[in-house]
């Protein structure tokens, strides 16, 4: 009997049948109905939030690709697709609340990091965010999670305040913050992935 340990698995089979590999992911292995159907089932805040349905991942990302709209209208829509896809790694590796993330440290980020580039190869963007849009979307996110904490989390408004900063150029009746079901936030972000790729792609995309 051999003394070697067997090899850890360190990939995920999707339901569109690709073989994910956490430690190098292929950008050829990643389709954007794996991502849709996984972001809908994870949920935000540890599932901590009120309401008949968790809020997903699927739709904090549609949120937060409308505030970084609402808040830099001459975003292009490859931007746009940049912070739908800003979370896009929590469909193989969940959504880690930012305590955990602190504990854990580095190499969370390295997964992570390696994912999100392949996602981006993969749909057409740069594997590496300019600074510029990397603080656009980080902005975003933190308005949405202000949003979501005092609306959905039970923060109070001065602890959000700590925590994400106060809301700037988004108004809290712009938005949408009660929870979808599943089916809807998978629906509603793929209908939201394909109205930006038809417009990054130059195709006219009707409202």
């Amino acid at each position: 009997m051999s003394g070697k340990a067997a090899q850890p698995r360190v990939w995920q089979r999707m339901l569109s049948g690709r073989r994910l590999d956490l430690a190098d992911p292929s950008p050829f292995d990643i389709e954007i109905s794996d991502i849709a159907h996984g972001l809908a089932r994870v949920a935000r805040w540890n599932g901590q939030t009120s309401g008949a349905h968790a809020f997903s991942v699927a739709q904090h990302s549609v949120l937060v690709e409308q505030i970084a709209g609402i808040a830099n209208p001459a975003l292009p829509a490859s931007g746009r697709m940049a912070a739908l896809l800003h979370d896009a790694p929590e469909y193989v590796v969940g959504d880690m609340i930012s305590p955990f993330k602190a504990l854990v440290g580095g190499e969370y980020k390295v997964v992570e990091a390696r994912l999100q580039a392949a996602i981006h190869l993969r749909f057409g963007l740069p594997a590496d965010r300019p600074a510029a849009l990397s603080d656009a979307i980080k902005a975003a996110d933190r308005i949405a999670a202000y949003f979501e904490a005092t609306e959905l989390a039970g923060f109070t408004a001065t602890e959000a305040a700590k925590f994400f900063g106060r809301p700037r150029g988004v108004r809290r009746e712009q938005v949408a913050i009660e929870p979808w079901p599943t089916a809807e936030a998978e629906r509603r972000f793929l209908d939201r992935f394909e109205a930006l790729a038809a417009m990054t792609a130059g195709v006219a995309v009707s409202a």
